[in-house]
């Protein structure tokens, strides 16, 4: 399959900001880097309370076939972590390289 990334911009609820970034590094990005995705980065923007960050996987199955894998994990399952807590709002955009 080639190669999918996406731009994942997330809303964050007013003072769960720094919370939802700390939960993210230690328990998101662990298991989606085990289970082959790539991060390109993240960022933080206070101003707008939002968090942005690139994501991609490039192997044999579909990006969605592998983050369905993410999310039906019992790993995932076992991190007690409810988007919905945290996130008012997300926009994922499927994106390529233009440079």
């Amino acid at each position: 399959m080639p190669k999918t990334t996406q731009l994942r911009t997330y809303t964050v609820r007013d003072g769960l900001l720094d919370e939802w970034v700390e939960r993210w590094r230690g328990e998101i990005v662990p298991l989606r880097l085990e289970l082959g995705f790539t991060i390109g980065g993240a960022w933080v923007d206070r101003e707008s309370n939002q968090f942005v960050w690139l994501i991609s996987y490039d192997g044999p199955e579909t990006f969605a076939e592998r983050n369905a894998l993410y999310w039906s994990s019992p790993e995932r399952e076992a991190m007690s972590l409810n988007p919905d807590d945290y996130l008012v709002r997300t926009e994922e955009l499927t994106v390529e390289p233009a440079y």
